[in-house]
């Protein structure tokens, strides 16, 4: 009886050692995938492919304000591809779209609310 007693409690202390660890690894993956970092202007770096992630005080655009707002910059620049789309906290208009163009550059195509194109910034947008 001993023995089995041991075992389990051996067995319990190996399952609450891997839980920890594994833990342990999320939350160091977790601290350098750059969503904790800034730049010297307190913007979040580019990712590894150059585009900015989105920021905190940006949301995603969803359903038929996305599909208006991408149709107004996919008209504005032809063949290029949508990132995304979402709100624009910096004031050029409420909405923009973060695009990549078929040469592989980048623009941000900004919308107002009646979907109309107000403006264009190449490259990702200095924040």
């Amino acid at each position: 009886m001993k023995s089995r007693i041991t075992k389990v409690v051996a067995g319990s202390a190996a399952v609450a050692a891997f839980a920890l660890g594994g833990a342990a690894v999320a939350q160091a993956v977790d601290n350098t995938n750059g969503s904790n970092t800034t730049n010297d202007n307190g913007s979040a770096p580019p990712h590894s492919d150059g585009a900015l992630p989105q920021r905190s005080d940006e949301t995603v655009l969803t359903g038929d304000t996305a599909s208006s707002v991408t149709a107004a910059a996919e008209a504005e620049v032809p063949g290029a591809t949508i990132e995304r789309v979402e709100t624009d906290a910096d004031g050029h208009a409420a909405y923009e779209a973060h695009m990549v163009k078929s040469d592989g550059t980048r623009v941000t195509v900004y919308v107002d609310k009646q979907f109309e194109v107000v403006g264009t910034e190449d490259g990702p947008p200095s924040r």
